[in-house]
């Protein structure tokens, strides 16, 4: 069975840092794109961060230079470390891997608030 759990979400100031985890089981991360993405109250998902098989990462404009998506295989493990937050950061994060034949796989999210 897969599971994506991730974890280290909170309630933060505007400014402050956290860092978000993505644990799976089930599946490999390594070789494999892994994305974050986010949903405010009210507002559609959207992409945050992205590595993909060869740890090339790409990021949403909104977050360039404050987030950094990154991974460690030995603990097949994908980590968000969020900088310089900001109250429109708030929302619920959700670890995802997409693979072949359509699969995708999601985990539960892990809630961010930041307050101003």
């Amino acid at each position: 069975q897969v599971q994506l759990v991730e974890s280290g979400g909170g309630l933060v100031q505007a400014g402050g840092s956290l860092r978000l985890s993505c644990v799976a089981s089930g599946v490999m991360f390594s070789h494999h794109n892994v994305v974050w993405y986010r949903q405010a109250p009210g507002k559609q998902r959207e992409l945050v961060a992205r590595i993909d098989g060869n740890d090339n990462t790409n990021y949403a404009d909104s977050v360039k230079g404050r987030f950094t998506i990154s991974r460690d295989n030995a603990k097949n493990t994908v980590y968000l470390q969020m900088y310089s937050l900001e109250p429109h950061d708030t929302a619920t994060y959700y670890c995802n891997t997409p693979r072949r034949g359509g699969l995708n796989y999601w985990g539960k999210g892990t809630l961010v608030t930041v307050s101003s």
